[in-house]
């Protein structure tokens, strides 16, 4: 059995004996951290939304991250249900990839539930990545990041074919959903530590340990194609998801400084700016790479906050300890 059906002997229909027990042990690890937004309230929020508690560069703040997030949760699922689930067919895999299709339109509901709670106009809303470049630019970089499966032709039957898939793989879990995601989940939950939009923080919180767990198993699906196909990760490949990483850095630093400008207390674009580096340089070294930019964590409340500690080769951790990540205490 290998992960991905090279040779056309799977059986998806058989899920065992399994093979994979990392991929059945993210599966259980989902469903303990199982939530709806309708749990959180969002009473406080549309009170300050429509008062006058937050200032203007605050308002950007959750304007421009509803927004992103909004497009970018419909593009993730879109990626999983269509493109991905094809090529990797090893059963407990599809399993978990179906959990995370589902926590994926959690997410998409909790950026409805935002936008009806707050009155937004939708067309506003969803339009931004449109109309702000930098969130435009971000989302063109990862669609043009995962073109392998989302051409019609496509089949993994080559070297170079497991190739392109692991590199879409990188630019799906490891620049989108572990890079272009951090900057904004820092951004909510600095405004959550100070009391305000606690609820939209609440529900950013969730959808970071949902993440956190997308992640984790992106990057062992990648190690696992790594092992069973030595050949595909080589140095001209490193170096080529090296650019890829660095690139996606200056974007999301774009963003943080437009998104987050001067004026809001404990918060900085510039630190932004560094989060970002320092989220890139944990995800080098979850693929077995050299750290880019050695820069410290600006933020050391995020560390709690986000399980980053959590982030690593699922093999080294027991999923009683997602569990508990996932029994989050609002107290």
């Amino acid at each position: 059995m290998t992960i991905l059906d090279i040779d056309n002997q799977h059986d998806p229909n058989k899920i065992l004996p399994i093979d994979y027990d990392w991929a059945r042990e993210y599966y259980r690890a989902g469903v303990a951290n199982n939530w709806t937004p309708e749990e959180i309230p969002m009473g406080d929020d549309v009170r300050q939304w429509s008062g006058d508690e937050l200032s203007d560069e605050e308002r950007r703040l959750v304007e421009w991250n509803l927004g992103f997030f909004s497009t970018a949760e419909s593009l993730t699922a879109n990626n999983l249900v269509l493109a991905l689930y094809e090529y990797v067919t090893a059963p407990e895999c599809r399993q978990y990839l179906l959990r995370q299709a589902y926590e994926e339109a959690i997410h998409t509901d909790t950026f409805i539930y935002c936008c009806d709670s707050l009155g937004f106009d939708p067309e506003y809303l969803y339009g931004m990545y449109d109309r702000i470049p930098s969130i435009a630019e971000k989302d063109e970089f990862v669609v043009e990041l995962t073109r392998a499966v989302d051409r019609d032709d496509f089949s993994v039957e080559t070297t170079e074919d497991v190739r392109a898939l692991v590199r879409d793989l990188v630019g799906f879990y490891v620049i989108m959903e572990g890079i272009f995601f951090y900057a904004g989940f820092a951004m909510m939950l600095g405004l959550k530590r100070r009391g305000k939009m606690v609820g939209v923080g609440e529900q950013f919180e969730y959808i970071m340990r949902d993440e956190s767990l997308h992640l984790a198993f992106g990057v062992d699906l990648i190690h696992e194609i790594r092992r069973e196909n030595p050949d595909v990760w080589t140095d001209e490949f490193e170096a080529e998801i090296d650019r890829l990483v660095k690139r996606a850095v200056e974007l999301e630093k774009i963003y943080a400084r437009e998104a987050c400008p001067e004026g809001i207390v404990g918060m900085s674009a510039e630190q932004f700016a560094e989060y970002v580096e320092y989220v890139a340089d944990r995800r080098l070294r979850q693929l077995d790479m050299d750290a880019r930019y050695g820069t410290e964590n600006p933020f050391s409340w995020m560390s709690e906050a986000t399980d980053l500690n959590r982030e690593k080769n699922f093999f080294e951790t027991n999923v009683a300890e997602y569990r508990d990540a996932g029994s989050l205490d609002w107290s």
